[in-house]
């Protein structure tokens, strides 16, 4: 049954038409336009005045004429039907299954627009993650509840390092389950296929929601990707209480497809063309991550997005980096020596990182070890660049030896296989066997303790391995 339809268009531009103003409508929520031959298209309410509603179609104008349309009202917003039968299953950017099964059987449906976590139920993130890759467990740890962003670039192996970590994500001493949710904006078909086959191979893809806005998919239909798959994982994580990894590729699709619809509106464009509010426009995504008080699940937010041009100081990179727990940064250079996976290692930063480490939670010497690294690594980057200008026989004995360390922390610590899955140990004797390369005098941010315990069994034949 029909509700009222209003006849008429006052103007249609692009994926926006504007309608008269009517007592009936209301920000976000959703409208159908049917034109003269009766095909119905979908949309939703963006803005309102005193004289006109602005309506954003998730498809193409074609065939809407601006005096034969008729615009109805549905009173409500966008929603998510959610229920126990959605791991495991694929829909498009709007919630509408597509893997050939019949729709979600729950009579519990979600606002996409979802509510902010109440900053006085939010826990403290403290609980290492481990993803079985040495730069990132090492040096920038995950935490449950964290959002941590991944800054890649074109032909940079970003989506083959979320699949490993995806594949090897594990909380330690926890018997608790994981679930992945998976939003894809603008991703290309071959893409989507890799994530799929990379679930399906791994025995993880029973654990996936997978949410697809592919290239070929209206631009306007990214905007509600990530907000119809959040929906998904509050659920799961709040009322299943389980562990659920959200990954968002690419924010960077996201962030063009809002600079198109505010360009559409007329609205006055910020930095490079981006609209002024894409800032708040992205915290209402990623502050969706998060531990609630009273509930043992979690959701850890693991944002991909490409930098244009390899600058890290472009808008969409520079924002995120202000509302997100640090980042993960990928490096051509490093790419291109062949080095997998190409973490840079001090762009790169956790800031949840010691609240997660140290007795109790990884290992006693983690916090220690990681300082030094970082110290050690970041002198070996000036010395490369005085090399570079003299050459690197006129540097100093003490240089060349900080030279063999860098060599051997890209090569042994930060390089590892795609389907190799260390542990938090072997990644932590694996940094002290490559801190032997230096003097003990160089490890001042070491307590002697600490080089007493795990310094001699790093500089032994075995290669420092601990049982």
């Amino acid at each position: 049954m029909r509700g009222i339809e209003y006849r008429g268009l006052l103007k249609a531009d692009g994926p926006i038409v504007i309608a008269a103003r009517r007592e009936n409508a209301g920000f976000s929520e959703l409208v159908q336009v049917r034109d003269r031959n009766g095909e119905v298209k979908l949309g939703r309410v963006v803005d309102l005045s005193e004289q006109a509603v602005a309506i954003q179609l998730f498809s193409d104008t074609s065939g809407i004429t601006i005096h034969d349309a008729w615009v109805e009202y549905l009173e409500k917003p966008l929603q998510f039907r959610v229920g126990d039968d959605i791991i495991g299953r694929i829909f498009n950017g709007l919630g509408e299954p597509i893997d050939g099964y019949p729709a979600i059987f729950s009579s519990d449906l979600r606002d996409i627009n979802g509510q902010p976590i109440n900053p006085s139920a939010r826990v403290y993130p403290r609980d290492f993650i481990q993803t079985g890759i040495s730069a990132i467990d090492g040096m920038n740890t995950l935490i449950r509840g964290q959002k941590l962003p991944i800054f890649s670039s074109n032909g940079l192996p970003h989506n083959k390092l979320a699949a490993q970590i995806v594949r090897q994500a594990q909380v330690r001493g926890q018997d608790s389950q994981f679930a992945i949710v998976f939003a894809g904006m603008g991703i290309k078909y071959d893409v989507a296929r890799y994530f799929i086959s990379e679930f399906e191979n791994s025995g993880v893809l029973s654990r996936v929601v997978m949410f697809l806005s592919l290239a070929d998919s209206p631009s306007i239909e990214r905007l509600v990707t990530p907000r119809t798959a959040l929906p998904a994982a509050e659920y799961l994580a709040y009322e299943k209480n389980m562990q659920v990894l959200v990954v968002l590729t690419d924010m960077t699709n996201y962030c063009e497809a809002l600079r198109e619809v505010s360009a559409a509106r007329n609205e006055v464009p910020s930095r490079k063309g981006y609209p002024g509010y894409l800032y708040s426009d992205l915290a209402s995504i990623y502050e969706r991550a998060g531990k609630i008080e009273g509930c043992s699940g979690s959701i850890t937010q693991l944002p991909i997005l490409s930098m244009p041009n390899d600058d890290i100081s472009h808008p969409i990179p520079d924002l995120t980096g202000y509302i997100t727990e640090g980042q993960i940064v990928l490096e051509r250079d490093m790419s291109q020596r062949g080095i997998y996976p190409p973490i840079a290692g001090l762009p790169s930063l956790s800031r949840l990182m010691k609240d997660g480490i140290g007795e109790g939670m990884t290992r006693e010497d983690h916090r220690d070890l990681a300082a030094q690294l970082f110290s050690a690594y970041a002198y070996v980057k000036s010395v490369r660049d005085l090399a570079a200008i003299i050459g690197e026989e006129e540097v100093s004995e003490r240089d060349k030896l900080f030279l063999a360390f860098g060599e051997r922390f890209e090569r042994e610590f930060l390089a590892q296989g795609e389907r190799e899955n260390r542990t938090i140990e072997q990644t932590l004797d694996i940094g002290w066997k490559v801190l032997s390369v230096l003097p003990r005098e160089e490890l001042l941010r070491i307590p002697e303790s600490l080089l007493n315990k795990y310094l001699p069994a790093a500089q032994s034949p075995d290669g420092g391995e601990r049982s």
